[in-house]
């Protein structure tokens, strides 16, 4: 949710944040003016109120006919009260309404535009050249299938399409991944969960997701809960409601959990294979900070996703995500893009966003802030909102990645080095179906 007061002193970067992701800037006219007009009936409603309560001295002195007049007049002075109340309260529901349904300020130096228009930071790695190899490359799904680790055929028979079972090594494999996703956050002070995965509609909301309107959003009608596409969305709700003491520096989590999409409007699209699916793992790095921390822990956050796709030996590109592109509640996004040797080109394995306080907000999620001491007599420190970031150390779509860019020419899999000691030291993943 948006800070009224930032708003109110630096109307035009929310008016250029509007505009950089392709929205009206109308809306932030619309929050100033339903701003004045709230403000414009508390200052009335106060005024009439001191009114009020000098007039009642007076009737309370006044006799007979005098009294009786005045009577009058204070019932009409309390209608006016009321109204005053009743205009201010509304003018307040109307700003909240316009705050929530606004999405974050971005961050200075994100790129404007929609999704073709981000801006490459850097290249890591070189795609491997099949060519030069001398065979042609298989996609992930003819390799799982002569490895008997990925089952389209049964898992649309249970589930549907876009449902799957991965099996044998490739099952293995991607508990592997997660796995060392999760010591690599252990070792950097993120503290493990296994989170839930379903949530009310308070915490789905305020984590920045349009429930009444997200198509890719999977509810529960008869119990009023919705499966979650990411474990941030549980993270998020884990300190709704709380005031944090973050004087040891940020608050890390790392949520393991299955997530669920619907994929709207992804009909042919991507409907081979493990890219697009409904149901998928996950090991989600979530903080709480201070917001002057925020920008350094993105950075953070990115490093370590970088350090999963390198241990992986993947080729893949880090992209500054445009204005259009972003969440609701993203500030800026990274993303990093591996190299998909089969479709000749990147895809987004993995992103981290910084959110600022606009999750916290929402979420009524506060710090302490320290005590300070003037002219020796000592001030208690507030509260005030906190920084919210999240990035994925792992996910079931890198198996796409790894599968592709370690294959041989028989159909079977060198798995990473960085990997094998979560796989009993194994080396390779190798054929069971003959092609």
């Amino acid at each position: 949710m948006i800070d009224i007061n930032l708003l109110r002193e630096h109307p035009d970067q929310f008016r250029a944040s509007q505009t950089a992701r392709g929205l009206s800037p109308e809306s932030v006219d619309q929050v100033l003016e339903a701003d004045s007009a709230r403000r414009s009936a508390i200052t009335e409603y106060e005024n009439l109120r001191a009114e009020q309560k000098v007039f009642g001295k007076t009737v309370a002195q006044a006799q007979g006919e005098e009294k009786q007049a005045l009577l009058a007049e204070v019932k009409d002075l309390a209608a006016r009260v009321k109204d005053a109340d009743t205009r201010a309260s509304a003018a307040q529901e109307g700003i909240d309404d316009l705050l929530k349904a606004m999405p974050n300020l971005i961050i200075d130096g994100v790129p404007t535009g929609g999704e073709d228009d981000f801006t490459v930071l850097k290249h890591v790695g070189t795609p491997r050249d099949f060519q030069a190899e001398g065979f042609e490359p298989r996609d992930h799904l003819a390799i799982g299938e002569l490895v008997d680790g990925i089952d389209m055929e049964r898992g649309a028979k249970v589930g549907g399409s876009r449902f799957y079972f991965l099996k044998r090594d490739i099952a293995r494999l991607e508990t592997a991944l997660l796995r060392m996703g999760q010591d690599l956050a252990v070792d950097n002070n993120f503290i493990s969960l296994t989170t839930p995965t379903l949530v009310r509609p308070e915490i789905m909301a305020g984590t920045g997701f349009d429930v009444e309107h997200d198509a890719e959003i999977y509810r529960l009608e008869k119990d009023d809960l919705y499966l979650v596409g990411t474990s941030e969305v549980a993270i998020a709700g884990y300190h709704a409601d709380e005031i944090l003491n973050l004087s040891d520096g940020p608050l890390r989590y790392a949520g393991w959990s299955s997530c669920y999409r619907r994929e709207a409007g992804s009909a042919g699209k991507d409907t081979r294979g493990i890219i697009r699916v409904h149901q998928f793992n996950k090991l989600e790095m979530f903080v709480y900070c201070p917001v002057e921390e925020a920008e350094a822990e993105h950075a953070r956050l990115l490093e370590w996703e970088e350090q999963m796709l390198q241990a992986c030996g993947l080729a893949y590109r880090v992209i500054d995500t445009a204005a259009g592109d972003l969440g609701t509640s993203a500030a800026r996004k990274f993303d990093c893009e591996a190299w998909i040797p089969t479709q000749g080109r990147y895809r987004e394995l993995t992103s981290t966003s910084n959110c600022t306080t606009y999750q916290a907000r929402r979420l009524n999620i506060r710090e302490r802030q320290a005590d300070t001491t003037v002219d020796g007599k000592v001030k208690k420190g507030g509260t005030r909102a906190v920084a919210t970031l999240n990035g994925t150390l792992a996910t079931t779509r890198w198996l796409v990645a790894i599968l592709e860019t370690h294959q041989q020419a028989d159909g079977s899999v060198i798995i990473p080095e960085a990997l094998r000691p979560y796989m009993r030291n194994q080396e390779r993943i190798e054929v069971v179906n003959a092609a």
